[in-house]
């Protein structure tokens, strides 16, 4: 059946999976979730202007219409779809992972790429199980390159995203403290990133190192690849500078002279290595260090992530509060003290599925706040409350992010430097306006 409804995808203007965002024409996915049954939606879909549609349920008033698919499971269908279509697609493909930085590094990427080639990357946070196929399906003729990123919380994950989206380079930004609970601690955050090398060393294609990251080196032992990172004897060379409380990245290839400057518009050194990773691939590729330099200096985060803010009470918000991982928050915290021009204030909320490292890490957290001299802290979440008495008595504490915000209200902040940093689940972002 793969052949008639892919014969039906190719006919689509593309794939539909929330009726809140229908195309003319497209191809209905009807998606099952525990609070929804996209079945029960086919029809008005339909009624709609879509196409065609894909159904997992064999309804009464399905049956007949030429115009719908009748699968066993819905998403397993479209999983088999998209791995359909990878298969007739002939161009590189960058599969993108890592604890953190993933967005920022494809963004990063899909702006120095396209300066010369017509690239996809995956939208948004599309990098899951369903992300990934949505994404495949998203790339046509047109493209030339593609870059897919595959997110994880568990160990296998990788590996079956791998098997859809057939990578032909790999790309591991770095290998953190990241989701520990769903990969069963440090180890198993290890063995599932490295799934990506794996794959690529089963199917013979090639990586791009982060010679920075130790356990990246040892994920790709026995592979060759290119290099990056601050090492003279990286294959790409780069040293991180801060203008104006912004990064520069200073670079060079290796066996070639003159270094080149890069001004961004990210804050933090931490982002070094994701500005690298984005030179090397992108030089690996044929695009010019001149074009490089457009693309990258030219690249403006705005989704929550290495975000600077200027705001009207004389701050400037670090906003860096998409999400957070012991790894990212120790960044965020020792860059946020470096040579500051205003008072520090540290907002934080808590890091979610750390299971029973939950404690320990809060904990150093809070130990990295002293080490730092950072002096004022807000701390947002239980994980945080529970730790509280044996810190520093001028950090306030709050169960959530409402009651931060009420004591913002009336305690207001100006003329400091802040950083926000938390899980999403805390949305950090709330605060903003108040700031």
């Amino acid at each position: 059946m793969i052949q008639s409804i892919y014969a039906a995808f190719r006919k689509s203007s593309g794939i539909c999976t929330d009726t809140r965002k229908l195309k003319q024409n497209g191809l209905f996915i009807a998606l099952k979730g525990p609070n929804f049954n996209a079945n029960d939606y086919v029809v008005s879909a339909l009624q709609e202007g879509c196409g065609f549609a894909i159904v997992d349920e064999g309804r009464t008033e399905f049956k007949g219409d030429q115009r719908i698919f009748l699968v066993k499971d819905a998403l397993l269908c479209l999983q088999e779809l998209a791995a359909h279509h990878r298969a007739r697609l002939k161009i590189p493909i960058i599969g993108l992972t890592g604890s953190n930085g993933k967005t920022t590094t494809k963004e990063l990427l899909l702006a120095a790429l396209s300066q010369q080639y017509s690239c996809y990357a995956t939208k948004g946070n599309l990098n899951n199980h369903i992300g990934v196929p949505l994404s495949l399906l998203e790339i046509d003729s047109k493209h030339e390159i593609a870059i897919i990123e595959m997110g994880a919380n568990h160990q296998k994950e990788i590996k079956f995203l791998a098997e859809i989206a057939q990578p032909t380079y790999g790309l591991i930004t770095n290998i953190g403290k990241a989701h520990l609970e769903g990969f069963g601690g440090e180890m198993g955050v290890f063995k599932g990133k490295k799934e990506l090398f794996d794959f690529i060393r089963e199917t013979k294609g090639s990586i791009f190192i982060n010679q920075d990251d130790e356990k990246v080196v040892q994920a790709a032992s026995g592979l060759v690849g290119t290099t990056y990172g601050a090492d003279s004897s990286s294959d790409y060379t780069g040293i991180a500078h801060s203008k104006n409380g912004f990064l520069m990245v200073e670079w060079v290839k290796k066996n070639q002279k003159e270094n080149i400057l890069i001004d961004t518009q990210l804050t933090g050194t931490y982002n070094f290595s994701n500005v690298m990773a984005a030179i090397t691939v992108s030089s690996y590729f044929g695009v010019s260090a001149a074009k490089i330099k457009t693309g990258i200096s030219t690249y403006s985060p705005a989704n929550q992530r290495s975000q600077v803010i200027y705001s009207q009470k004389g701050n400037t918000l670090i906003v860096d509060c998409y999400n957070a991982n012991p790894s990212s928050m120790e960044a965020a915290i020792v860059n946020v003290s470096k040579n500051p021009t205003k008072p520090v204030l540290a907002i934080l909320g808590i890091m979610k599925e750390l299971g029973d490292s939950s404690e320990v890490e809060h904990t150093k957290v809070l130990e990295l706040l002293k080490e730092q001299s950072i002096e004022q802290a807000y701390l947002i979440g239980q994980d945080f409350q529970a730790i509280n008495s044996e810190f520093n008595p001028s950090f306030k504490f709050f169960k959530t992010t409402e009651e931060a915000l009420a004591f913002l209200e009336s305690n207001p902040i100006n003329n400091q430097k802040i950083l926000l940093k938390g899980s999403r689940a805390v949305q950090l972002e709330r605060l903003i306006p108040s700031l």
